[in-house]
């Protein structure tokens, strides 16, 4: 399967917002989200979201037809690191590699374009399919918080990875 990222855009709203209103798609985030979203609400997040200085966050894109299924991102991008978020909303797609091919692009991206040193994240421990994804792609565990794991990748590490 085919996967690419590109920059989120307002149209993108029409589809995310459902995501972010699907109690199955939020479960193993670790968080909890109590309020609708609506496509208003969506579209204004995604305008703030492309004018940020410390984030880049992207959408992610299946086959030939690049339909759109999720979000990845690096967010709090300072002094050469960044944390790594990843959201596969629709769900025919879970299961099916896309985090995978989309981690491994995000991280190139961050390391190749933004010379970023590491990149970290935060995992639910119940999550144990995200944490083959962090694993397979190079991420090393870096401790536990509650329920939470932390994870983190070096540039070095990923570029030894690749090689």
């Amino acid at each position: 399967m085919n996967v690419t990222l590109r920059k989120l855009t307002k149209g993108d709203a029409a589809i995310s917002y459902k995501w972010r209103n699907d109690p199955e798609v939020w479960k193993l985030t670790g968080r909890t989200f109590t309020n609708n979203v609506s496509k208003e609400m969506e579209e204004k997040w995604i305008d703030n979201i492309n004018r940020s200085s410390v984030d880049v966050r992207f959408a992610i894109c299946v086959n030939k037809d690049q339909k759109y299924i999720g979000n990845v991102q690096l967010t709090n991008i300072k002094n050469g690191s960044a944390t790594f978020h990843i959201f596969i909303g629709d769900k025919e797609f879970w299961g099916a590699g896309i985090a995978k091919a989309a981690t491994t692009l995000i991280l190139n991206y961050g390391f190749d374009v933004l010379n970023l040193k590491a990149i970290s994240l935060s995992v639910c421990k119940a999550h144990t399919a995200a944490i083959a994804v962090y694993k397979y792609n190079g991420f090393k565990d870096d401790g536990f918080d509650g329920n939470v794991m932390n994870m983190v990748i070096s540039k070095d590490e990923f570029s030894s990875m690749v090689l």
